[in-house]
């Protein structure tokens, strides 16, 4: 029987040996998890079978502290970043919407925060958010609008409204859309934009330097030419040109950059095209009467704050 019990007692301390301290550690304590588990209580036993110095017990507890810091430190992390984006996705979605307006009878000109400049009509209205540029470079617009947009490939700039979508990466271009005008008109001086149609399902059109697109509303129908583009932006130099336009456009025109009303007697005289080109600064709405009077085709009267054509 001693000679079993010295065999079994050789056989343990060899294998004994072979275990690094950890691995004893482990064994020492899997041993007890019968009982409630007292981690320090656990490792004194295992000192003291194992004769380990209290330098190990040091070590132990300087691993347990660092590791307790380590996960602390990856969770800290992880609470940042997600507070970060939450706080980001609630701060853009708080920002306010700007409103800019030209009245009738004036025009305006802002920078965008991204540093686009822009020049409104008379009559004309754009909404952007307070964080433009952020994240986006979208904006809804309406009436006519000379556009020139600083550069940025990750970030194109977007211009909506109800009847065609203009993007631009970086651009000068000229947008004519009133509600009550019966066609959407962009005219690009330089870059490139891409023209995405809200009325009728195509794929998305382009416009080369010295191209005018023109939608009509009625139909839907896209048309794309060649045009003196430069001619489009006179209006922020307060000149007014008429090239055989439509005299109804012509009123229109003249109602919102003199702020005035007028009304067309002779239904024939819708169908009459005038050429002419104004000063605003210079000639007041009834010299630009006196004008088209003289061709012939027309004469004009007043009654209260209405002028009549016939």
């Amino acid at each position: 029987m001693k000679e079993k019990q010295q065999h079994i007692t050789d056989r343990n301390e060899s294998g004994l040996s072979n275990l690094t301290d950890e691995e004893l550690w482990v064994s020492s304590a899997v041993a007890d998890d019968t009982q409630q588990y007292d981690v320090d209580q656990a490792f004194e036993r295992f000192r003291k079978r194992t004769g380990l110095d209290q330098s190990g017990k040091q070590s132990y507890k300087w691993y347990r502290t660092w590791s307790v810091a380590a996960v602390a430190i990856v969770l800290l992390g992880l609470i940042t970043v997600t507070a970060y984006w939450q706080g980001s996705r609630q701060i853009q979605s708080n920002f306010s919407d700007i409103v800019v307006e030209a009245p009738l009878g004036s025009k305006t000109k802002l920078t965008l925060p991204d540093g686009s400049t822009v020049w409104l009509n008379a009559g004309s209205k754009m909404v952007y958010s307070q964080g433009f540029g952020v994240s986006d470079r979208r904006l809804a617009f309406q009436g006519e609008g000379y556009f020139k947009v600083e550069k940025n490939d990750e970030m194109p700039f977007l211009v909506q409204t109800h009847d065609v979508n203009v993007t631009v990466v970086g651009t000068k271009f000229n947008f004519r859309n009133y509600p009550e005008d019966e066609e959407a008109v962009v005219e690009l001086l330089e870059g490139k934009v891409a023209l995405e149609n809200q009325l009728k399902e195509e794929a998305v059109r382009y416009l080369s330097p010295n191209e005018k697109m023109v939608l009509h509303k009625a139909t839907g129908e896209m048309d794309i030419t060649s045009a003196k583009v430069k001619e489009a932006t006179l209006w922020t130099e307060n000149i007014l040109l008429f090239d055989e336009d439509l005299l109804p456009d012509i009123v229109r025109e003249l109602e919102r950059s003199y702020h005035v009303q007028i009304e067309i007697e002779n239904e024939d005289l819708k169908q009459t095209r005038f050429y002419g080109q104004f000063n605003q600064l210079e000639q007041n709405i009834y010299d630009v009467l006196d004008m088209l009077s003289e061709t012939g085709k027309l004469k004009y009267h007043e009654e209260g704050k209405v002028i009549y054509l016939k």
